[in-house]
């Protein structure tokens, strides 16, 4: 039974390894800096939104955290590819509890030549330490796979925040992982 495994186990390894090397999958090899440690993935900036938000509320302790709700009533976004509207309608989602807080916005924006790509931006913020806070999100957008704007859709994002945007709102910076 044990070389029946074995066998299955090898079998599998280079049924991967050919279809790897016949489709062109597989994980590029693994560069490192001076010091031999892994480098990170490189980021590419994309856009930058200026969201506006409406009066916050909160539903209060649910057990699990206090929930605070934050409606998007509006804004703009402006990238080397991509601009338009961000539309009203959505809200960003809170759930606080012992310092940290799990967010979640659910929107839809709005391009220049009238395509709407819904975006779930979910995100950490962390009060205190060195820093003082940690304040990141990993948006993922829903963009039509016919539309230029598709290559939404295959990426990975990360987005820096920051606030003090135009009437109180909140800045989004999203970089693309490469």
């Amino acid at each position: 039974m044990k070389k029946f495994l074995f066998m299955a186990a090898v079998m599998a390894m280079f049924a991967g390894v050919n279809a790897n090397a016949q489709f062109g999958f597989g994980a590029p090899q693994q560069q490192t800096d001076e010091n031999g440690d892994p480098k990170g993935p490189e980021l590419e900036w994309v856009v930058r939104l200026h969201v506006s938000l409406g009066q916050a509320f909160t539903v209060g302790d649910n057990g699990k955290g206090t929930r605070t709700v934050i409606p998007i009533t509006g804004g703009t976004f402006e990238g080397k590819d991509i601009k338009g509207e961000v539309l009203p309608g959505g809200a960003d989602y809170q759930m606080a509890v012992d310092g940290r807080t799990e967010i979640e916005a659910i929107y839809c924006i709005r391009t220049d030549d009238g395509v709407n790509i819904h975006v779930r931006n979910n995100g950490i913020i962390k009060m205190g330490g060195q820093g003082g806070m940690y304040f990141r999100c990993a948006p993922k957008f829903e963009a039509p796979k016919d539309s230029k704007y598709a290559w939404l859709n295959e990426c990975l994002f990360l987005c820096q925040p920051s606030f003090g945007g135009a009437g109180g709102g909140i800045t989004l910076d999203v970089w693309k992982v490469k």
